[in-house]
């Protein structure tokens, strides 16, 4: 009973969405398919302990407690903390807009970004936005990591869409990209997420050598075409970097084959 009780709270709160900030008792009722006296019984006791809050005409957001628990999160993740250095001075250098994911239900989760000013605006990447794995640098890096039997997984349930005319739709190509990622140590996104956008990352290691997030460098087309190589080991680097802060003493960082460029 507890267990469903709190599938019933986190489904709830998913809900709730950039889209969709706002919901009504009757709504959350239809959309988790339960009585409405139990969304009712579940929104006012969510508002009570100021997870959700009362807005007018019998409307519930999310409340301020949950802003909260995520400054926590954000604050006591170590890796975070000590990318943040590296990221400022990836951003200062190159004047790229750079930014730091983790995996989280095989989806990329942007938990740091940076961009200089002025800065190509890239909106769909701001912190805290999910994005499927597969059309991103980050989330490519963050796969590579896994067993395919999970990322196969993963995809079945969440689906391939295609973004662009560049992105991959099939597991089978995936998979073979994955193999190549994880040979050299750092994935490209060409045009994948979003047309005039590429990106490259590479995977931070923690003290064990497990991979616990991304890091990226995302410039425009045009401009990664003509310093792709730099950007390149600029992320490597700057992964290497933080991996070894938080504990990686590897002398030999795993995979990185900077002949694996493309030509």
């Amino acid at each position: 009973m507890k267990q469903q009780v709190v599938w019933k709270v986190a489904r709830l709160l998913d809900l709730f969405t950039p889209e969709r900030p706002e919901w009504r008792v009757g709504e959350v009722a239809e959309a988790l398919d339960v009585p409405k006296t139990t969304a009712s019984e579940l929104m006012t006791t969510l508002a009570e302990q100021r997870l959700l809050r009362r807005t007018g005409g019998g409307r519930y957001r999310l409340g301020w407690r949950l802003f909260e628990l995520s400054q926590n999160l954000m604050d006591t993740t170590e890796f975070r903390t000590e990318a943040q250095a590296v990221i400022e001075d990836l951003v200062e250098r190159y004047r790229e807009t750079v930014h730091l994911a983790v995996l989280d239900n095989m989806q990329a989760v942007y938990i740091e970004k940076r961009q200089p000013t002025p800065a190509v605006k890239i909106t769909a990447s701001r912190v805290g936005t999910r994005l499927h794995a597969h059309c991103s640098s980050v989330g490519k890096v963050l796969l590579s990591a896994c067993e395919w039997e999970r990322v196969e997984e993963g995809l079945a349930h969440q689906g391939m869409p295609a973004f662009t005319p560049n992105t991959i739709v099939t597991p089978e190509k995936l998979k073979e990209e994955l193999e190549e990622i994880r040979e050299r140590g750092y994935a490209f996104e060409l045009e994948e997420t979003l047309m005039g956008l590429c990106c490259v990352a590479a995977p931070v290691r923690d003290a064990d050598g497990q991979v616990v997030a991304a890091l990226s460098i995302s410039p425009p087309a045009f401009r990664f075409e003509e310093r792709e190589e730099e950007f390149t080991r600029a992320v490597i680097e700057g992964a290497q970097s933080i991996s070894e802060r938080i504990g990686y003493t590897a002398t030999d960082y795993p995979g990185y084959k900077m002949e694996g460029l493309r030509s």
